[in-house]
């Protein structure tokens, strides 16, 4: 009887907040003082309303018809419409979930098992660069590529530290840290905010001045939709040479790839801080001699330099010379183009404009991700177990990337913002499966297994106590707060992964800031009291 009672519970509760989201509806045009926000409401009748959630949905395994769906979307134009929404998802006991740009990876940002709404900040997206200061204000409903494409508008000398994949909405990027191709030079991009805009769970607009700096250090790297609606970013933009060197090498086993691998390790985070190579692997056709094909690993090494390739040459030589890296291999181009190379579009064939795509031009794959962190090199003949169960995955399409850290991400303290992996990392990893988004929940689930069963087979090679996460690689394997209830003794599980020793300052952050706990999804960050009414301490 129990379960079923937790279902008919659950189905109730969908039902009331269902009957009274006409009211919350009409107290949206109450609170934004605006006529025109009707037309900005997106309720399960409007003939729009599937078109504007699946937009934005970048990983089909969460548009399936059994998905929870939100009950209204609102797609803000500006501040009043944000402030609405928040205070009357309180006065009507919504759970408010924020989209950016959608590519987080459990759906966390419009899925949840509760009554909730979608604030899609889909138009609030300007970006405004001011070359004099070398700063940009950049809307949360920006994408990386919007903020990349606006920069390059103004000069081609100056840069930002955010990540490859264009489509990320900066939102949740930045409020989680938000690596990149530039972080060994300058750090990540939480690392280069210098103000910021957030409305309040009391509907306040603060700014760095008015939120404090105890929230401000809280949404540069601990997530920020633990804490409010992160409107706005200021970014401090950095210089990039006029001409850089990007290459990609190609490797499989039969052509040494294991021993690459292995040695890179050794030198990926001592590399200088202008060179940045990251291994990407996945299996692939071989073709043989004879016409045949098989099956292989190969080992993609993909880099971006900040310089020319007259200076790379020499440096590689004295690095790493086991690449064998030539000039041929080389190819010299603007940072901005080199966006575009590290996307996956070659810059020749592509115009800047695709950077203002905020959508795939493919079709999209499901897919499940995990992170981890190595401090150790791991040993040469531990890969041969990776690849014999990248070889047993044989339907989806796996890839690993290692992505190296050193140089400037040694530096900065690991309390500095609540991303703490700094000193010690010699690389990320992310470890990802993919799979066409037609195949059965059976299909899917034997993908999501093969994954973690990936990742156990890592555990003696990554990092320990904890065994470290990124956050933007949002898992929640790793641990989930139960029954919406969001206690810190659950949290801490993934919360001490994630954040290591500055989960306790998020804790008590979040206890100021939001201390009814009103934003919270499955792994944000519980105020003290939840720990108090959840375990009685």
């Amino acid at each position: 009887m129990f379960p079923f009672f937790i279902v008919l519970l659950f189905s109730f509760s969908w039902s009331v907040s269902a009957h009274n989201h006409e009211d919350f509806v009409q107290c949206l045009s109450h609170y934004s003082n605006s006529s025109s926000i009707s037309q900005l409401i997106y309720t399960q009748a409007n003939s729009s309303y599937s078109s504007v959630l699946n937009f934005s949905i970048q990983n089909p395994r969460f548009s399936s018809p059994s998905t929870p769906k939100p009950l209204v979307i609102i797609t803000p134009l500006q501040l009043s419409h944000v402030q609405a929404a928040i205070n009357c998802s309180r006065q009507h006991g919504m759970q408010v979930r924020v989209r950016s740009g959608g590519h987080d990876f459990e759906g966390l940002s419009y899925v949840s098992d509760v009554p909730f709404i979608v604030i899609d900040l889909i138009e609030m997206r300007s970006i405004n660069v001011d070359l004099e200061t070398s700063t940009a204000w950049v809307e949360a409903g920006a994408t990386i590529g919007e903020v990349y494409y606006r920069i390059a508008e103004k000069t081609r000398t100056l840069g930002f530290p955010a990540g490859a994949c264009p489509t990320v909405g900066v939102g949740g990027h930045i409020s989680g840290g938000g690596d990149g191709p530039l972080h060994r030079k300058y750090g990540l991009a939480a690392d280069n905010v210098i103000d910021a805009h957030i409305v309040d769970v009391q509907g306040r607009f603060l700014d760095r001045e008015s939120m404090g700096e105890d929230l401000f250090w809280a949404i540069r790297g601990g997530g920020g939709a633990s804490f409010g609606v992160v409107l706005a970013w200021k970014i401090q933009l950095l210089p990039v040479p006029s001409t850089v060197t990007v290459f990609t090498l190609n490797k499989n086993l039969e052509q040494n790839a294991t021993k690459l691998i292995h040695r890179w390790q050794y030198v990926a985070d001592k590399l200088d801080e202008d060179l940045f190579i990251m291994i990407i692997l996945q299996t692939v056709n071989s073709s043989s001699e004879g016409g045949s094909s098989k099956i292989t690993i190969q080992a993609s090494f993909q880099s971006l330099f900040l310089g020319g390739v007259d200076r790379l040459i020499p440096l590689m030589e004295n690095s790493f010379p086991e690449l064998g890296l030539t000039r041929e291999d080389c190819l010299e181009m603007s940072w901005i183009e080199s966006t575009l190379y590290l996307a996956g579009f070659p810059s020749e064939e592509e115009s800047l404009g695709v950077l203002l795509n905020r959508t795939f031009s493919g079709a999209l794959l499901s897919s499940k991700a995990k992170s981890d962190y190595v401090r150790k090199p791991i040993p040469e003949a531990a890969f041969e177990g990776i690849w014999e169960k990248m070889y047993e995955e044989e339907v989806g399409r796996a890839i690993l990337i290692f992505i190296p850290y050193g140089a400037r991400m040694a530096d900065i303290s690991e309390s500095e913002t609540p991303f703490p992996h700094r000193a010690g990392n010699i690389y990320k990893i992310l470890h990802s499966i993919y799979w066409e988004k037609e195949q059965s929940s059976v299909e899917s689930q034997r993908h999501i297994s093969w994954m973690r069963e990936l990742y156990a087979y890592f555990t003696p090679y990554v990092s320990k106590n904890p065994r470290a996460a990124y956050l933007n690689y949002r898992d929640l394997d790793i641990g989930v707060n139960r029954n919406n209830i969001t206690s810190y003794t659950q949290s801490s599980i993934w919360g001490i992964k994630y954040f290591k020793n500055n989960f306790n300052r998020l804790v008590h952050v979040k206890t100021r800031a939001d201390p009814t706990n009103f934003f919270r999804n499955e792994q944000s960050i519980p105020p003290l009291s939840s720990s108090v009414k959840k375990t009685g301490n």
